[in-house]
């Protein structure tokens, strides 16, 4: 591997806005805005609209909706 072409690791907090779950981890990405974190530490502050703790999927409230009864057309136009 070349050195100096990869982008170098940090830790970073990742906040989820939707549900304020933040947590800490590593990342190459790059932000201007620092929280303080839990261990008194300030770290760079990346802002997502959506994560586990806000994620249908996730959280158990996923749903599944019939829009327009398309399994109901498709089971009487091909029902012979």
């Amino acid at each position: 591997m070349k050195a100096g072409i990869h982008p170098e690791y940090r830790k970073v907090v990742f906040q989820d806005v939707s549900s304020d779950f933040s947590f800490l981890t590593r990342s190459t990405m790059n932000t201007n805005e620092t929280i303080k974190w839990e261990d008194g530490e300030e770290y760079p502050l990346i802002k997502v609209d959506i994560s586990s703790a806000s994620h249908p999927f996730y959280t158990g409230k996923h749903k599944v909706l019939d829009s327009g009864g398309r399994v109901d057309r498709f089971k009487r136009r091909y029902q012979k």
